[in-house]
């Protein structure tokens, strides 16, 4: 059998009640050259007796675990196992539309300036779809628009060989995701495509709504911190700084809030994982208190980009590529 163009990946535990549905949706796709590689984490309800009736369908793989590895361990095992010129994650209590796959393969397939394609939940600024990012045009995004490594691993296709190359996800829990794209998009080209090519879920059962990711999340700002000291941030010395003024201004109202929330144990993991001196929290802390003042909303996934200060006359300055 020919290797397909496309491995769609499904990590599950314990979702009897969804995974009929996630499978489905990918069996659907007008986009039909793929595999499907669902690896589940040792449930312990029906979720792969129900997953094993798919298998009738010759492109249908179902792997159990032994044992619970947790989810982006899992996640990279499942990658272990793909076939395909490109990975997709998708999630076992996720819906794929139709559209889905043709909408980021084919772009993706004809850019080799790319190695990832991303799509968010909303759409993107900026201009029209697709769109190719350098390495510098979205580290500026990131850090100093509108932002761009929101999306979780069911917004991306990746190249498989550059995913195995950069070593996978790092296990860090629920913000692996996050540090992967800091990573993968320092040295490599990304693909925005269109919004809305699945629905993402909410339930109560899931990872993110887990008190534990909330603590997981916390460590994100220290991760984009390391991300801008690194030597292969594609930033300017000034973008550099002017991204850790934003990030600075950043930890100090999420750790506001969560302070005023009452969550003193993700307040300390925030403020000790970002490793910003205390000179500086201390600098930022009052205008992030003005604004938590103010009933200003704050994403604690990473709202990275809410700060006083505008990149737009910096970016002129520079020269280059400006902004995307």
């Amino acid at each position: 059998m020919s290797a397909p163009a496309v491995s769609v990946l499904m990590t599950a535990f314990n979702r009897e009640r969804y995974v009929a549905e996630a499978i489905e949706s990918v069996l659907g796709q007008t986009f039909e050259d793929f595999e499907l590689v669902v690896v589940d984490d040792a449930s312990h309800d029906r979720t792969v007796d129900i997953a094993r009736k798919y298998e009738a369908d010759p492109r249908v793989r179902v792997v159990v675990n032994e044992r619970n590895l947790g989810d982006y361990p899992n996640r990279n095992r499942a990658a272990a196992l793909a076939r395909g010129e490109f990975i997709k994650f998708h999630d076992s209590d996720d819906v794929m539309y139709p559209h889905c796959l043709a909408a980021m393969v084919e772009p993706l397939r004809a850019e080799p300036g790319a190695a990832l394609a991303l799509s968010s939940g909303w759409h993107w600024p900026g201009g029209p779809c697709p769109m190719l990012l350098t390495p510098r045009l979205a580290y500026q995004r990131e850090f100093l628009g509108q932002g761009l490594f929101m999306c979780g691993p069911a917004g991306a296709l990746i190249r498989t060989d550059v995913f195995r190359s950069l070593g996978g996800f790092p296990e860090r829990g629920a913000a692996s995701d996050y540090v992967f794209w800091l990573k993968a998009c320092a040295s490599v080209g990304v693909l925005l495509v269109p919004a809305d090519l699945f629905w993402y879920r909410i339930h109560p059962g899931q990872e993110i709504q887990n008190p534990v990711a909330a603590r997981e999340y916390a460590l994100v700002p220290g991760e984009a911190w390391r991300a801008l000291g690194a030597p292969s941030c594609p930033l300017s010395s000034a973008e550099r700084e002017q991204a850790r003024k934003n990030l600075a201004y950043t930890v100090a109202k999420q750790t506001l809030h969560d302070v005023r929330a009452g969550r003193w144990a993700v307040a300390r993991r925030r403020l000790r994982h970002a490793g910003i001196s205390a000179r500086d929290w201390l600098r930022y802390a009052r205008p992030a208190r003005r604004s938590a003042s103010a009933g200003t909303p704050i994403d604690r996934y990473g709202e990275y980009m809410t700060s006083p200060w505008s990149s737009s006359t910096l970016s002129s300055r520079q020269g280059g590529e400006g902004r995307p």
